[in-house]
């Protein structure tokens, strides 16, 4: 579910390392249990196959945050920056210390081959005005986890007036990603 929601949302969700470190362990596990096993067993190759899918899954999950944390650098990193103290963090501590990294290599590549040659009035630029925010206000397709009511969703012209849902458990849905965002975060709706 967290590399479904990954991969379909338009922003970088909030950081699962709990689950990343128990898949981990659960591969180094299997891989322990299949080193043990006798070769030429059915049930190895199956096994091994199993090994291979999770790990798919677990690279691409991984994969996924590192792209839009490349893309969206400087507002993952404002966004890390403003969260408030009891707010879980969206980046892990690997994953901040690549965006901070990223974020000082791009602002260096950019003065030594760009900015020191153009007049001195513009040789600043703002990384967070230059590169493009996350589209909140793209439609995603979700699938509803548990029920919701009064889900306010905003009008598609300024003619509509603005209106609410309801979300029936099961029922899938296409949605413009701002409005339920909170519900992706909350587990209550899985992207699809």
């Amino acid at each position: 579910q967290a590399w479904l929601n990954e991969k379909f949302a338009p922003e970088l969700l909030e950081s699962k390392p709990e689950i990343v470190e128990c898949v981990v362990e659960q591969l180094d596990h299997m891989e322990a249990n299949l080193k043990r096993a006798k070769k030429g067993d059915l049930k190895v190759s199956v096994h091994r196959m199993e090994i291979e899918r999770i790990r798919y899954v677990l690279s691409s999950y991984l994969r996924c945050r590192l792209v839009k944390i490349e893309k969206f650098f400087p507002h993952v990193l404002e966004k890390e920056k403003s969260r408030a103290e009891g707010e879980p963090s969206i980046l892990s501590p690997e994953e901040f210390a690549f965006a901070k990294e990223y974020m000082a290599n791009t602002e260096t590549y950019l003065k030594n081959v760009a900015l020191k040659h153009m007049p001195p009035n513009l040789q600043k630029v703002s990384l967070l005005k230059s590169v493009p925010k996350p589209n909140l206000d793209a439609f995603v397709f979700l699938r509803v986890l548990e029920r919701q009511e009064n889900i306010l969703v905003e009008p598609e012209t300024d003619e509509q007036r603005e209106y609410t849902i309801d979300l029936e458990e099961g029922s899938q849905h296409l949605i413009r990603y701002k409005t339920i965002a909170p519900l992706v975060a909350s587990g209550a709706v899985q992207l699809i």
